[in-house]
């Protein structure tokens, strides 16, 4: 960018008004109306383009703020870029940029009695909010998909990759603005708390309020917002190995689900076995053993895996093992007695983020899709599918795991509303 760094005018707000910057938000936000999608799709495949160029300018961003991130935290890994997940996430953006139109989707129409023709009709929220930790890929996640659904948006990322997502919005906002476009579309707030506070009190000028973490940031959001929440991320996801469960199925499952990736919201976190199939345990998590995955197990599995699973890596399980999200190389195992017993452990510990049953019982199968609370609920397959690209969504600006408005992997459709259009002919009411 020109001038003063998004640093350093980052800097500035914090001795300034806020409200200016909300004020300024909601007007570049308004300007978007005027784009027709062509200029949209343009422009995010621009800022996928620059930020393959911009490579090496983003990992010497991002090396600052993982010298500062001990490598045994589990946000490390989602702090972490590369080359490679650089690419992945410019492709993400292609793949938003290249997606219907989510606005002026005529959702309902119909001609009333008196000759009035009644619409509802798509359009964006108008601005954004969204609060995260340290994951910046976020930044360019919310920026592709706010503005391909004609929103502005307030990021106010955490101080573990303040680095980053300077470096990352100021590519965005410099696409922007040589396209002609008001730079304020995207806006990155500094790190502190107070910012916080302000931008869950800004009424006035943001519509929608959209955290993206762990249980903590979500409930503190939940809590101190007056705007409109939307709740993402937490995930404490189980897979039940039903009694009649394919072990090669289970075993293959189990191993992706957990060991994937460790760090997001959709990894599994506690495997429920069936105790008719207790002696399959040990083949089933035997490759989690060469990921060094420590496995919590209550009292029957721990006898089931005694000797056939590492010493080291196998321990009891306490009371904080179930329901914890461990973002980490560990899991706990729960025996059932039943399927009824599997689906009352998931009601009891589950997050209502991703579940699934391994089975060949169709039956079984579909009960368990119906009992089953969740946004995501899987059979055969693994979680680490939910996810807005898996979904063929482009990207996500997160997994809602409530049930008003969104739930599930949210993109393009969830971040508009709608409003009714009545076209008449001199009709007044009697």
């Amino acid at each position: 960018m020109m001038g003063m760094s998004v640093m350093e005018k980052n800097k500035d707000i914090t001795k300034g008004s806020m409200e200016e910057v909300f004020r300024k938000v909601l007007k570049a936000g308004k300007t978007l109306s005027s784009l027709d999608q062509s200029a949209i799709r343009d422009v995010i495949l621009k800022v996928a383009e620059r930020a393959i160029e911009s490579t090496d300018m983003i990992l010497e961003a991002n090396r600052k703020d993982l010298d500062l991130m001990e490598k045994s935290d589990p946000k490390y890994d989602r702090l972490l870029l590369s080359p490679e997940r650089i690419k992945n996430i410019a492709g993400d953006m292609r793949n938003v940029a290249s997606l219907p139109d989510p606005l002026g989707r005529i959702l309902s129409e119909e001609v009333r009695p008196n000759g009035l023709i009644v619409k509802r009709v798509s359009v964006p929220f108008g601005v954004v909010g969204v609060i995260y930790e340290a994951r910046p890929n976020v930044t360019f996640d919310v920026f592709s998909l706010c503005f391909k659904s004609g929103n502005a948006c307030i990021l106010k990322g955490g101080s573990d990759a303040i680095n980053s997502n300077t470096a990352i919005i100021s590519i965005i906002r410099k696409v922007l603005a040589e396209n002609g476009i008001d730079e304020n579309a995207a806006f990155l707030l500094p790190a502190g708390r107070e910012e916080t506070i302000q931008l869950l009190n800004a009424r006035d000028y943001v519509d929608l309020i959209i955290p993206r973490g762990g249980r903590d940031l979500i409930d503190y959001v939940r809590n101190n917002s007056s705007i409109p929440v939307i709740e993402t991320g937490a995930g404490v996801c189980h897979t039940y190995f039903d009694e009649f469960g394919n072990r090669e199925t289970g075993r293959a499952v189990v191993h992706n689900a957990k060991t994937r990736r460790v760090s997001v919201c959709n990894a599994l976190d506690c495997l429920i076995i069936h105790e008719k199939r207790l002696d399959d345990l040990g083949y089933i998590v035997e490759l989690c053993a060469g990921n060094n995955v420590v496995i919590y197990a209550d009292e029957k599995a721990y006898r089931a895996l005694e000797g056939r699973y590492p010493a080291k890596l196998l321990k009891k399980a306490e009371k904080d093992s179930f329901g914890t999200e461990f973002l980490s190389y560990k899991m706990a195992v729960k025996t059932a007695g039943s399927f009824e017993e599997a689906v009352a452990h998931i009601d009891e510990f589950g997050s209502k983020h991703s579940e699934a049953i391994i089975s060949e019982n169709s039956e079984r199968i579909n009960r368990f899709f119906k009992l089953v609370d969740a946004s995501s609920v899987y059979s055969n397959a693994s979680t680490a599918f939910t996810d807005g690209a898996e979904f063929g969504l482009g990207a996500e600006i997160g997994i809602a795991t409530q049930k008003l408005h969104a739930r599930g992997p949210m993109a393009l459709n969830e971040l508009t509303t709608y409003k009714w259009i009545i076209e008449g002919n001199g009709q007044i009411r009697k």
